[in-house]
């Protein structure tokens, strides 16, 4: 049911060219203000943005494409300002609030299947980080897709939780999360096709 709801929810954000926000979700009187499932998902949803800033922060220093550079100064505006968002919920609900530091989640010879759905291992970050010009593009795209893709999975791991995601800032930010993320991951593929299709 959660599913489905916010199927709808992205289909609608999506229709609209002024994304207006989902509406809040109706919260049983009983409900908690918030879940160990909420907690976790905003707790681990800074360090998933975090690697997400420090990649797509090497794009000036790494040569990228202008494309994929404008691209890039999105995902660290945004993904900043979430960040800050979810420390601040957390602060206000006395959980511990973790860093946004990248290297707190990732660390050479880290069991892959500890990582969080979509983070790149600490061996992709270096071949990343190794990366010039237009190899940097593709490597970028091709490892963003599969970050995206796994805040998407963490998104529908919280709906998909006994209460998750009831709690309204939450629900607006995880939703928010599963639309423009989507809308990325098309952007990026349709740029990647496009990079395959025409080399440099």
């Amino acid at each position: 049911m959660k599913t489905t709801f916010l199927a709808v929810i992205v289909a609608a954000a999506c229709a609209t060219t002024t994304r207006q926000g989902p509406a809040a979700r109706p919260a049983s009187p009983a409900a908690p203000a918030f879940t160990p499932a909420d907690v976790r998902f905003m707790a681990g949803m800074i360090g998933h943005h975090a690697q997400a800033v420090l990649m797509a922060g090497w794009a000036p220093s790494h040569d990228a494409s202008a494309a994929v550079r404008a691209l890039c100064e999105r995902v660290v505006v945004g993904q900043r300002d979430e960040i800050a968002l979810m420390q601040r919920w957390l602060r206000e609900r006395h959980e511990p609030v973790p860093e946004a530091d990248p290297a707190h989640f990732t660390m050479p010879g880290m069991d892959p299947s500890m990582l969080m759905p979509g983070m790149l291992t600490a061996e992709q970050l270096a071949q990343l980080d190794r990366a010039r010009g237009p190899e940097f593009d593709r490597l970028f795209l091709t490892f963003m897709i599969q970050h995206h893709q796994g805040a998407i999975t963490m998104v529908n791991q919280l709906f998909g939780s006994q209460g998750g995601g009831e709690q309204e800032t939450v629900f607006r930010f995880a939703s928010d999360v599963f639309a423009d993320q989507s809308t990325e991951i098309d952007r990026m593929n349709r740029m990647l096709e496009a990079f395959h299709r025409s080399p440099p």
